[in-house]
């Protein structure tokens, strides 16, 4: 078995144009691996290709080009096996209003031929806390349960790799943390996930490495530490003893801004210069220093830095 278990190479997808709009390159030859046992981000402004690339990963889109292998099984020449191996939560809430949360599951079972007694449609039910839930009708669960629905409607199978695409979008913050425990948990017991989110703090949080995509190509593939490390920048706010007449600007700064009467913003590359000669220089204007406080970069930071447009574009 390959140690990968997702793999992706040149995979482009063209969208065929008509009179009214061109053909669309939603794909450039993305290429990466997503390694067994990981929660995998995958990142990228809105229209970016993640979520054509999913859907090929699905089987609901057809690829221009390139290869998808789903735990060691190719998506065109071993598509049964390649389905049979991942489970996709897709953005949308997809299952009929007027089924139970059990019969979903049930439902869900016998398509993929699981027979009665292999089914683990009260497991999963307990699984993502909704076993309480069982006889109501799907249509009367909140937004978060019905999330938890579809994470437990994608494990019916009970494949290796779990894809969830934006699962938190539109949720609240103590369901959003409900779904990060109930995937971390999944995760802890062997499941791959792979992770698409807008919420940059919690890829940082919960993924070990992250993929960007940006206008159809691959732009970083990296662990979540690399990624972050590469924010040169840093700020450092302080409080000074009297009001500024304006913003110090220093060579070694790249940016000075005044936020209050005494207080001070500068951003500086730290491979430029450290905190301690950035209050020296501060210093040296004239003015003491009260206080301060540093902000180290995050992974927004390296998100914005690479998917910024090019100056001139």
């Amino acid at each position: 078995m390959t140690q990968s278990a997702i793999e992706i190479r040149d995979l482009r997808k063209t969208y065929a144009g008509n009179k009214k709009s061109p053909a669309k390159e939603a794909l450039k030859g993305v290429s990466f691996d997503v390694p067994q046992g990981q929660v995998f981000g995958l990142l990228g402004p809105n229209g970016a290709g993640k979520s054509t690339l999913i859907n090929i990963m699905a089987g609901l889109v057809n690829k221009t080009g390139g290869s998808v292998n789903i735990w060691g099984h190719d998506i065109d020449s071993d598509h049964r096996n390649a389905k049979l191996n991942i489970g996709i939560v897709p953005q949308e809430i997809v299952f009929d209003p007027f089924f139970t949360p059990f019969e979903v599951l049930e439902n869900q079972g016998g398509m993929y031929g699981i027979s009665k007694a292999l089914r683990r449609s009260e497991a999963l039910l307990k699984a993502v806390r909704l076993e309480d839930k069982r006889n109501a009708y799907a249509r009367t669960l909140s937004g978060g349960m019905k999330r938890r629905l579809l994470i437990a409607k994608a494990m019916v199978h009970s494949p290796p790799i779990l894809v969830l695409d934006e699962p938190t979008a539109g949720v609240d913050v103590e369901l959003r943390r409900q779904l990060w425990d109930l995937v971390g948990e999944m995760n802890a017991e062997g499941v791959t996930v792979v992770l698409t989110t807008h919420y940059l703090e919690e890829a940082e949080q919960l993924c070990e490495r992250i993929a960007i995509i940006n206008h159809g190509e691959l732009i970083a593939n990296k662990t979540t530490r690399e990624l972050v490390d590469m924010a040169r920048e840093k700020i450092v706010r302080v409080s000074l003893d009297k009001d500024l007449g304006g913003p110090i600007m220093e060579e070694a700064f790249t940016k000075a801004e005044v936020i209050d009467n005494r207080v001070l913003e500068v951003t500086y590359n730290r491979d430029a210069a450290s905190a301690g000669q950035v209050l020296a220089l501060i210093q040296q204007h004239g003015y003491g220093i009260e206080d301060v406080t540093t902000r180290e970069a995050d992974l927004e930071d390296v998100f914005v830095q690479l998917t910024a447009p090019a100056e001139g574009a």
